[in-house]
Protein backbone atom coordinates (compact mmCIF):
# COMPACT_ATOMS: atom_id res chain seq x y z
CA UNK A 1 0.00 0.00 0.00
CA UNK A 2 1.58 3.32 -1.02
CA UNK A 3 2.53 5.74 1.70
CA UNK A 4 2.89 9.21 0.24
CA UNK A 5 0.64 11.82 1.78
CA UNK A 6 1.96 13.10 5.11
CA UNK A 7 5.32 11.30 4.83
CA UNK A 8 8.45 13.45 4.51
CA UNK A 9 11.79 12.58 2.95
CA UNK A 10 13.65 9.66 4.50
CA UNK A 11 16.89 10.76 6.21
CA UNK A 12 19.24 7.78 5.93
CA UNK A 13 22.05 9.26 8.04
CA UNK A 14 23.16 7.34 11.14
CA UNK A 15 21.13 7.97 14.31
CA UNK A 16 22.64 9.93 17.19
CA UNK A 17 22.34 6.83 19.41
CA UNK A 18 23.02 3.21 18.34
CA UNK A 19 20.13 1.59 16.48
CA UNK A 20 20.13 -1.34 18.92
CA UNK A 21 19.61 1.08 21.80
CA UNK A 22 16.59 2.53 20.00
CA UNK A 23 15.24 -1.00 19.49
CA UNK A 24 15.76 -1.92 23.15
CA UNK A 25 14.03 1.25 24.32
CA UNK A 26 11.03 1.18 22.01
CA UNK A 27 10.32 -2.56 22.45
CA UNK A 28 10.31 -2.03 26.23
CA UNK A 29 7.86 0.85 25.74
CA UNK A 30 5.72 -1.35 23.46
CA UNK A 31 5.55 -3.96 26.26
CA UNK A 32 4.30 -1.24 28.59
CA UNK A 33 1.76 -0.15 25.97
CA UNK A 34 0.43 -3.70 25.45
CA UNK A 35 -0.11 -4.05 29.20
CA UNK A 36 -1.86 -0.66 29.36
CA UNK A 37 -4.13 -1.49 26.41
CA UNK A 38 -5.44 -4.45 28.41
CA UNK A 39 -6.99 -1.91 30.81
CA UNK A 40 -8.99 -0.06 28.14
CA UNK A 41 -12.43 -0.60 26.70
CA UNK A 42 -12.99 0.28 23.04
CA UNK A 43 -15.08 -0.40 19.95
CA UNK A 44 -13.70 -2.28 16.96
CA UNK A 45 -15.41 -2.40 13.57
CA UNK A 46 -14.27 -4.86 10.89
CA UNK A 47 -15.27 -4.68 7.23
CA UNK A 48 -14.01 -7.19 4.66
CA UNK A 49 -15.15 -6.68 1.06
CA UNK A 50 -14.64 -8.37 -2.29
CA UNK A 51 -14.55 -6.09 -5.33
CA UNK A 52 -15.69 -7.11 -8.84
CA UNK A 53 -14.04 -6.19 -12.15
CA UNK A 54 -16.12 -3.00 -12.33
CA UNK A 55 -14.83 -1.81 -8.95
CA UNK A 56 -18.10 -2.52 -7.14
CA UNK A 57 -18.50 -4.40 -3.87
CA UNK A 58 -20.00 -7.85 -4.52
CA UNK A 59 -19.65 -9.32 -1.03
CA UNK A 60 -19.15 -8.04 2.50
CA UNK A 61 -18.45 -9.21 6.04
CA UNK A 62 -19.12 -6.53 8.66
CA UNK A 63 -19.04 -6.70 12.43
CA UNK A 64 -18.90 -4.16 15.26
CA UNK A 65 -17.59 -5.42 18.60
CA UNK A 66 -17.28 -3.82 22.02
CA UNK A 67 -14.17 -4.91 23.93
CA UNK A 68 -15.19 -4.36 27.52
CA UNK A 69 -15.26 -5.79 31.06
CA UNK A 70 -17.95 -7.51 33.09
CA UNK A 71 -18.71 -6.35 36.69
CA UNK A 72 -16.06 -8.71 38.06
CA UNK A 73 -13.40 -7.09 35.86
CA UNK A 74 -13.15 -9.98 33.38
CA UNK A 75 -12.39 -8.83 29.83
CA UNK A 76 -14.72 -10.00 27.07
CA UNK A 77 -15.91 -9.13 23.55
CA UNK A 78 -19.54 -8.33 22.81
CA UNK A 79 -20.81 -8.21 19.21
CA UNK A 80 -23.15 -5.20 18.93
CA UNK A 81 -23.83 -5.21 15.18
CA UNK A 82 -23.38 -7.97 12.61
CA UNK A 83 -25.50 -7.93 9.43
CA UNK A 84 -25.72 -11.02 7.24
CA UNK A 85 -22.35 -12.06 5.82
CA UNK A 86 -22.59 -11.77 2.00
CA UNK A 87 -19.07 -12.95 1.09
CA UNK A 88 -19.28 -15.63 -1.60
CA UNK A 89 -15.87 -15.83 -3.29
CA UNK A 90 -13.90 -16.03 -0.03
CA UNK A 91 -14.62 -17.01 3.57
CA UNK A 92 -13.33 -15.79 6.93
CA UNK A 93 -10.85 -18.30 8.39
CA UNK A 94 -9.60 -18.70 11.99
CA UNK A 95 -6.29 -17.16 10.81
CA UNK A 96 -8.21 -14.11 9.54
CA UNK A 97 -9.77 -13.55 12.95
CA UNK A 98 -6.41 -14.00 14.67
CA UNK A 99 -4.91 -11.42 12.32
CA UNK A 100 -7.72 -8.98 13.19
CA UNK A 101 -7.23 -9.44 16.93
CA UNK A 102 -3.45 -9.77 17.15
CA UNK A 103 -1.45 -8.88 14.04
CA UNK A 104 -3.18 -5.99 12.27
CA UNK A 105 -2.73 -3.82 15.40
CA UNK A 106 0.93 -4.91 15.42
CA UNK A 107 2.79 -4.49 18.73
CA UNK A 108 6.51 -5.34 18.87
CA UNK A 109 7.40 -5.97 22.51
CA UNK A 110 10.66 -6.88 24.18
CA UNK A 111 9.20 -10.37 24.68
CA UNK A 112 8.59 -10.85 20.92
CA UNK A 113 11.42 -8.91 19.28
CA UNK A 114 13.73 -11.93 19.39
CA UNK A 115 11.58 -13.54 16.68
CA UNK A 116 12.40 -10.74 14.21
CA UNK A 117 15.28 -9.15 12.34
CA UNK A 118 15.12 -5.34 12.42
CA UNK A 119 17.02 -3.09 10.02
CA UNK A 120 17.33 0.62 10.76
CA UNK A 121 16.50 2.68 7.64
CA UNK A 122 16.58 6.26 8.92
CA UNK A 123 14.43 9.09 10.24
CA UNK A 124 11.25 10.39 8.66
CA UNK A 125 8.53 12.87 9.51
CA UNK A 126 4.98 11.50 9.48
CA UNK A 127 2.57 14.44 9.54
CA UNK A 128 4.09 16.41 12.45
CA UNK A 129 5.65 13.39 14.18
CA UNK A 130 9.40 12.68 13.97
CA UNK A 131 9.98 8.95 13.64
CA UNK A 132 12.62 6.25 13.36
CA UNK A 133 12.00 3.81 10.48
CA UNK A 134 12.73 0.07 10.59
CA UNK A 135 12.21 -2.85 8.25
CA UNK A 136 10.95 -5.92 10.12
CA UNK A 137 10.96 -9.56 9.06
CA UNK A 138 10.70 -12.86 10.94
CA UNK A 139 13.97 -14.69 11.59
CA UNK A 140 12.39 -18.13 11.25
CA UNK A 141 8.77 -19.01 10.46
CA UNK A 142 7.65 -21.90 12.64
CA UNK A 143 4.90 -24.18 11.42
CA UNK A 144 1.34 -23.04 12.19
CA UNK A 145 2.51 -19.59 13.30
CA UNK A 146 1.90 -16.23 11.65
CA UNK A 147 4.22 -13.23 11.71
CA UNK A 148 4.41 -9.63 10.52
CA UNK A 149 6.76 -8.60 7.71
CA UNK A 150 7.11 -5.01 6.54
CA UNK A 151 8.00 -1.58 7.88
CA UNK A 152 7.30 0.32 11.10
CA UNK A 153 7.59 3.99 12.08
CA UNK A 154 8.48 4.65 15.74
CA UNK A 155 7.86 8.00 17.43
CA UNK A 156 11.25 9.43 18.44
CA UNK A 157 9.90 10.97 21.64
CA UNK A 158 7.41 8.42 22.96
CA UNK A 159 9.23 5.39 21.48
CA UNK A 160 6.07 3.65 20.31
CA UNK A 161 4.98 2.46 16.87
CA UNK A 162 2.80 5.04 15.11
CA UNK A 163 2.46 3.44 11.65
CA UNK A 164 2.78 -0.18 10.46
CA UNK A 165 2.91 -1.16 6.77
CA UNK A 166 3.31 -4.73 5.52
CA UNK A 167 1.54 -8.06 5.56
CA UNK A 168 1.03 -11.14 7.68
CA UNK A 169 3.11 -14.15 6.65
CA UNK A 170 3.23 -16.88 5.60
CA UNK A 171 0.24 -17.31 3.30
CA UNK A 172 -1.12 -20.84 3.05
CA UNK A 173 -0.76 -21.61 -0.67
CA UNK A 174 -1.78 -25.28 -0.67
CA UNK A 175 -4.32 -26.00 -3.40
CA UNK A 176 -7.80 -26.18 -1.96
CA UNK A 177 -6.57 -24.85 1.39
CA UNK A 178 -5.39 -21.37 0.45
CA UNK A 179 -5.49 -18.81 3.23
CA UNK A 180 -4.24 -15.52 1.79
CA UNK A 181 -4.26 -11.95 3.09
CA UNK A 182 -3.62 -8.53 1.49
CA UNK A 183 -0.94 -6.02 2.53
CA UNK A 184 -2.15 -3.49 5.09
CA UNK A 185 -1.35 -0.24 6.86
CA UNK A 186 -2.25 0.48 10.49
CA UNK A 187 -2.21 3.98 11.95
CA UNK A 188 -2.12 4.85 15.64
CA UNK A 189 -3.08 8.00 17.54
CA UNK A 190 -2.07 9.17 20.99
CA UNK A 191 -4.71 8.49 23.65
CA UNK A 192 -4.69 10.12 27.10
CA UNK A 193 -1.50 11.95 26.16
CA UNK A 194 0.68 8.88 26.75
CA UNK A 195 0.07 5.78 24.63
CA UNK A 196 -0.31 5.38 20.86
CA UNK A 197 -3.35 3.18 20.19
CA UNK A 198 -4.40 1.70 16.81
CA UNK A 199 -7.26 3.67 15.28
CA UNK A 200 -7.40 2.66 11.61
CA UNK A 201 -6.27 -0.22 9.41
CA UNK A 202 -6.71 -0.51 5.69
CA UNK A 203 -5.63 -3.47 3.59
CA UNK A 204 -6.19 -4.06 -0.10
CA UNK A 205 -4.88 -6.37 -2.80
CA UNK A 206 -5.68 -8.91 -5.48
CA UNK A 207 -5.24 -12.43 -4.09
CA UNK A 208 -4.62 -15.35 -6.43
CA UNK A 209 -6.34 -18.57 -5.37
CA UNK A 210 -5.07 -21.62 -7.24
CA UNK A 211 -8.18 -23.72 -6.62
CA UNK A 212 -8.25 -27.45 -6.03
CA UNK A 213 -10.72 -29.93 -4.54
CA UNK A 214 -13.27 -28.95 -7.16
CA UNK A 215 -12.64 -25.19 -6.91
CA UNK A 216 -11.55 -23.13 -9.89
CA UNK A 217 -8.55 -20.83 -9.69
CA UNK A 218 -9.48 -17.17 -9.40
CA UNK A 219 -8.15 -13.72 -8.60
CA UNK A 220 -10.08 -11.95 -5.86
CA UNK A 221 -9.77 -8.21 -5.21
CA UNK A 222 -10.14 -7.81 -1.43
CA UNK A 223 -10.34 -4.79 0.82
CA UNK A 224 -10.20 -4.74 4.62
CA UNK A 225 -11.06 -1.77 6.82
CA UNK A 226 -10.76 -1.79 10.61
CA UNK A 227 -11.60 1.11 12.91
CA UNK A 228 -10.94 1.37 16.62
CA UNK A 229 -12.84 4.00 18.61
CA UNK A 230 -14.21 5.06 22.02
CA UNK A 231 -11.07 4.20 23.99
CA UNK A 232 -11.71 4.57 27.71
CA UNK A 233 -9.68 3.36 30.61
CA UNK A 234 -11.60 0.84 32.69
CA UNK A 235 -12.94 2.45 35.89
CA UNK A 236 -13.21 0.65 39.22
CA UNK A 237 -14.35 1.69 42.67
CA UNK A 238 -11.68 1.33 45.34
CA UNK A 239 -12.61 0.97 49.02
CA UNK A 240 -10.21 2.43 51.59
CA UNK A 241 -10.04 0.65 54.94
CA UNK A 242 -8.11 1.16 58.18
CA UNK A 243 -8.03 -1.42 60.98
CA UNK A 244 -10.72 -3.39 59.16
CA UNK A 245 -13.16 -0.47 58.89
CA UNK A 246 -14.12 1.32 55.70
CA UNK A 247 -13.19 5.01 55.91
CA UNK A 248 -13.92 6.11 52.36
CA UNK A 249 -13.83 5.19 48.71
CA UNK A 250 -12.49 6.62 45.50
CA UNK A 251 -12.66 5.89 41.84
CA UNK A 252 -9.48 4.62 40.28
CA UNK A 253 -8.38 4.05 36.71
CA UNK A 254 -10.47 6.88 35.29
CA UNK A 255 -9.28 8.48 32.08
CA UNK A 256 -9.39 12.12 31.02
CA UNK A 257 -10.90 12.91 27.61
CA UNK A 258 -8.78 11.40 24.79
CA UNK A 259 -6.21 13.66 23.16
CA UNK A 260 -5.55 12.79 19.54
CA UNK A 261 -2.36 13.63 17.70
CA UNK A 262 -1.23 13.33 14.09
CA UNK A 263 -0.09 10.18 12.25
CA UNK A 264 -3.49 9.26 10.88
CA UNK A 265 -4.96 8.54 7.45
CA UNK A 266 -6.00 11.43 5.26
Amino acid sequence: MPLDQGFGKLDTSSPSVPAQQIIDNFTAKESEFRSAMGNYTYERSVKVETIDDDGKVDGQYYQVTDITFDPSGRRYEKVVFAPQNSLQRVSMSPADFQDIEQRLPFVLTKEDVGQYDLMYLGKQQVDEVDTYVFDVKPKVMEKNKRYFQGRIWVDQKDLQIVVTNGKNVPDDTRKGHEDLSPPFTTYREQIDGKYWFPVYTRGEGVLHFMGGNGYLSQDVHMRETLKYAKYKRFGSTVKITFDGQEIGQGTGNQAPPPQQQPAKPQ
